[in-house]
């Protein structure tokens, strides 16, 4: 059995992974339509709506990737009493996300509007209020947490700055996932990135880890030093740096490196791609794969779905004959995406 086929293989496991989701969740709107003109009252473009759609972003774009592959997964997190709110509860319901750890927060929903003209990206419109959540609302989702800990296999920190992730959070579940053995994986932003300490595993992009040491990684042998510093520093279990064109690379505790080449062969979009890498890789870990296996199931995961347009996920069936070698079915536009009729605009 070849090493890809034997990575297929623990795809069966993941409808048995429980992931709890814990971070900032967002609502992605997509306006789709075309340009003909450019504006008589400025110099952009007119773009004609034909539809609009919207899907779950941030940390309910983890969730939703690891429910599309199979997993069982719930959402931490806070939303707005506002229509968007509505809208995206809406959406992770319909795609089995448990959303009972969502609290309601007194601040809109994060929304991310992109105008996308003949495949192309023209602007993103983002609405939102990124101050940390009150200290009430913070004991209230870490009460959450440690409810639902024991039946949980993972646990994803998605941390985009938007106020979810806290010191106080942090300094409360990190502990007591170490105490329950729960595998932490955590998608970082260099404001915590010292707060990271014995987690499980993170998975920052090339930028993020030169943040981390306070230099740029321009060269191979700097993204080596650099996370061989960082696993050093933090003493944590692994460590995949997310390198665009370049691939990912592993380190593991123990100084074992493992340099993983990208296997997209078509890019379309990146929007998301991060999302797709962590929800992947936590899913495989939590089925019982090695660090190196979960790696590479996620750059796999990753190479699909940069060849879809929009935010988007992968399903089993892509990611089991992207692993070995047969042919699917990968559209352009994000198929998971429920559309709606465009509204009338002017």
């Amino acid at each position: 059995m070849t090493a890809n086929h034997s990575l297929s293989g623990l795809l069966a496991r993941f409808t048995r992974a429980r992931v709890l989701v814990v971070g900032d969740v967002m609502l992605d709107e997509f306006i789709w339509g075309r340009v003909s003109r450019i504006s008589p009252e400025a110099p952009v473009p007119i773009v004609w709506v034909q539809r609009d759609s919207v899907m779950p972003g941030g940390a309910a774009n983890v969730a939703n990737n690891i429910a599309a592959l199979g997993g069982q997964v719930a959402l931490v997190g806070a939303i707005g009493a506002d229509r968007w709110g509505t809208v995206l509860l809406e959406e992770l319901q319909a795609r089995q996300i448990d959303v009972k750890g969502l609290a309601i927060a007194e601040r809109p929903t994060t929304v991310k509007t992109r105008v996308i003209a003949h495949s192309q990206q023209v602007v993103r419109v983002d609405r939102e209020h990124p101050e940390p959540l009150s200290t009430e609302a913070i004991q209230r989702l870490i009460r959450t947490i440690a409810e639902r800990i024991a039946e949980t296999d993972a646990i994803v920190i998605e941390d985009y700055g938007k106020g979810v992730i806290t010191r106080r959070l942090l300094e409360a579940v990190i502990p007591l996932a170490r105490k329950h053995k729960t595998i932490v994986t955590v998608d970082p932003k260099l404001e915590h990135f010292d707060l990271y300490h014995r987690v499980t595993a993170l998975t920052p992009n090339r930028i993020e880890a030169g943040e981390a040491v306070g230099r740029e990684l321009a060269t191979e042998a700097e993204v080596i030093a650099a996370g061989q510093e960082i696993v050093r520093k933090l003493q944590c279990e692994g460590l995949l740096v997310t390198l665009g064109e370049d691939g990912m690379c592993l380190f593991e505790h123990g100084g074992r490196r493992t340099m993983i080449p990208t296997v997209a062969q078509e890019v379309y979009d990146v929007a998301g791609a991060g999302d797709t890498v962590i929800a992947a890789f936590t899913l495989a870990l939590a089925s019982g794969a090695t660090m190196e296996q979960a790696a590479r199931i996620a750059n796999h995961a990753a190479g699909i779905v940069v060849g879809k347009l929009g935010v988007a996920v992968v399903t089993p069936g892509e990611l089991r004959a992207k692993l070995t070698g047969r042919n699917a079915s990968v559209t352009g536009a994000p198929s998971p995406i429920r559309r709606r009729a465009a509204r009338t605009r002017r």
